[in-house]
């Protein structure tokens, strides 16, 4: 799923080889600003051309195509072997992952441009999905019955983050929500200081995200506060960020990708792009990977945000790299979908 797990930690396991190559391109017909993912042999994305795709991640061949009414911007979810997956359709849309047929879909009020996520309850699997129309909607996995629904102040554009039976998500309210996951009722609601059009990430009782004015927030959900602010230059955060254990990394609209200290914000590095970095970085062993509105992917040393290798794809990079298995697939503005990995030498 995007990120990663519900709790939009940005971390992938294992590593990634030294320098990565060029394996597969799969061509859609409009952008790509849907985040792909893996999920074991297959990789699912959607595109501006309204369709959803199932791609097969050894060679980029196309398993399957499922033709929505709207752009795709969501990242997909595979779960119970199902893709969910939002559409600017105003639909939420389950897909069997094996063949991309229809299972159900379930109606908003206006389009779905955020991830799915989800939560087990009481036995079952619920998808959480927040949209245009002001919601987050909880709606059960095998049905499509919508369960419960919570209203905000504005639109729902990032995913909604679960951990610890709560979920938590910004919007053009301003507000950072948390609501329990059991029945959507809203445990608290924190000032952000400007609309959170990011995701939110969530650990050990803190959410870290961007907001689009020029501060990136951690938030002490206990205390219902800031915990600190990151302040650099006057742009906003898109970004969601990749939370790790003594640091955390985001883009900016500054041009550049930011890491730093998880227990104050204090600056650690910042790694200069030529482009606004929208794309989410994804974290996999000591390597950073993230796209950048100049045209390129990158990858940077953790440590030190040193360049360790980048490619150039030549249009805006803005959806979020998926690594899983030692490769990496991002979608890009000139609507192709890219797989990197090591190119393994014939015996």
């Amino acid at each position: 799923m995007f990120r990663g797990g519900p709790a939009l930690r940005g971390v992938a396991q294992g590593s990634l080889p030294a320098k990565l190559e060029l394996l597969w391109s799969f061509k859609t017909s409009g952008p790509v600003k849907s985040s792909a993912i893996i999920e074991g042999q297959s990789a699912f994305v959607g595109s501006s051309d309204e369709n959803v795709y199932g791609l097969a991640i050894a060679t980029g061949k196309k398993l399957w195509a499922f033709k929505t009414d709207g752009a795709v911007e969501s990242s997909p979810l595979v779960l119970d072997g199902k893709v969910f997956v939002g559409s600017s359709d105003g639909f939420l849309y389950a897909l069997d992952a094996g063949k991309g047929t229809l299972v159900w879909k379930y109606k908003t009020d206006d389009k779905v441009l955020a991830s799915p996520n989800w939560i087990k309850e009481g036995g079952s699997n619920r998808i959480l999905v927040g949209g245009y129309d002001y919601k987050l909607h909880c709606v059960d996995a095998a049905t499509g019955k919508g369960l419960w629904a919570v209203e905000t102040g504005n639109y729902i554009n990032g995913a909604c983050a679960v951990d610890d039976g709560r979920a938590a998500f910004g919007g053009c309210d301003g507000m950072l929500h948390i609501v329990s996951v059991s029945d959507g009722k809203q445990e608290k609601e924190i000032e952000a200081g400007a609309y959170i059009a990011g995701s939110v990430a969530l650990d050990q009782g803190h959410a870290y995200f961007g907001q689009f004015e020029n501060e990136f927030l951690c938030v002490d959900l206990k205390e219902g506060k800031r915990a600190w602010s990151f302040q650099d230059r006057n742009f906003p955060y898109f970004s969601s960020p990749a939370v790790l254990k003594d640091r955390v990394v985001f883009g900016g609209r500054d041009k550049l990708v930011h890491c730093v200290k998880r227990e104050d914000g204090s600056s650690l590095w910042s790694f200069p792009t030529r482009g606004k970095v929208d794309s989410s970085p994804a974290v996999c062993g000591g390597n950073v990977v993230v796209g950048s509105d100049d045209g390129r992917l990158y990858m940077l040393s953790l440590a030190k945000g040193e360049e360790l290798w980048s490619y150039e794809i030549g249009r805006p990079v803005g959806s979020s790299p998926a690594v899983a298995n030692g490769r990496v697939v991002v979608g890009a503005d000139d609507g192709v979908v890219y797989c990197f990995g090591e190119k393994r030498k014939a015996l």
